[in-house]
């Protein structure tokens, strides 16, 4: 059983989706995309039935990068990135646009190699690249995004999230994104979504408050700081699960 879901998305949120793996997470954001077509009910995008959409104007409103990096030939990364603007037919902004977007995810000295010669922690920041491509010249768009930092080092992850919500601000983009780290979730985005067997088990703000509901959506304790900016620090605790009473939360002021 999947579902039901019934929630929205206003523009320019920033909304994390967290749980377990195999918790129906990437379910969720296919039937977002219109990668999957849901079995009852209706998604819309600017109120209007998300089938109803043409892809090529469909493209031009929301970008979705994916778990998997892998592209099937070796194409040239500059190529890889001009995909996310192959719905126009005139692009005449195309070459400047594959440069400024390569640049902002930290992957304008890729341009001249070839997608398969590319690490994992490359291949996710051409992906994004491409993502900014699509978007680029967008105004209240969608970007979706699954678990988009998991291979690149944490100084890489902390540039590019930033660059991402950046580049989304501006454009006035809302943000959704498969997580599995709650210190991102927590720090980058407003709102949160837990999901559990295919259900939505919260809907909630980004704060110290949802810790109660993330460690029953994990069975662990978690311990947990506040920076002096507010910001929330969390770490799972080995060995206790939310059944152990014996441990407890402990939340300390952090100087910044």
């Amino acid at each position: 059983m999947f579902g039901p879901f019934t929630l929205g998305v206003a523009a320019g949120e920033r909304i994390a989706i967290l749980g377990p793996s195999g918790a129906g997470k990437s379910t969720l954001m296919k039937l977002m995309a219109r990668e999957l077509t849901p079995a009852q009910g209706h998604v819309f995008l600017q109120g209007r039935n998300l089938r109803d959409w043409r892809l090529p104007a469909l493209s031009r409103l929301r970008a979705v990068l994916p778990q998997s990096h892998d592209v099937a030939f070796g194409l040239p990364v500059d190529l890889v990135i001009a995909l996310g603007r192959v719905a126009l037919a005139h692009d005449p902004a195309l070459p400047h646009i594959v440069r400024q977007a390569a640049g902002l995810a930290r992957a304008d000295h890729l341009l001249a190699r070839r997608f398969d010669t590319l690490s994992g922690g490359e291949k996710a920041r051409v992906h994004l690249a491409r993502v900014f491509a699509q978007l680029w010249d967008v105004e209240q768009g969608l970007v979706m995004v699954d678990e988009p930092l998991a291979a690149l080092d944490p100084g890489l992850q902390f540039q590019l999230m930033d660059a991402m919500l950046h580049f989304a601000a501006e454009r006035g983009h809302a943000v959704i994104a498969i997580l599995h780290d709650v210190n991102q979730a927590l720090r980058d985005f407003e709102r949160l979504l837990l999901i559990e067997d295919g259900a939505l088990v919260g809907d909630m703000a980004s704060d110290i408050a949802s810790l109660p509901k993330l460690e029953a959506l994990y069975g662990v304790r978690f311990a947990s700081a506040v920076g002096t900016d507010g910001e929330v620090i969390t770490a799972a605790v080995r060995g206790a699960s939310c059944a152990s009473a014996a441990i407890k939360p402990a939340t300390t002021a952090l100087a910044a």
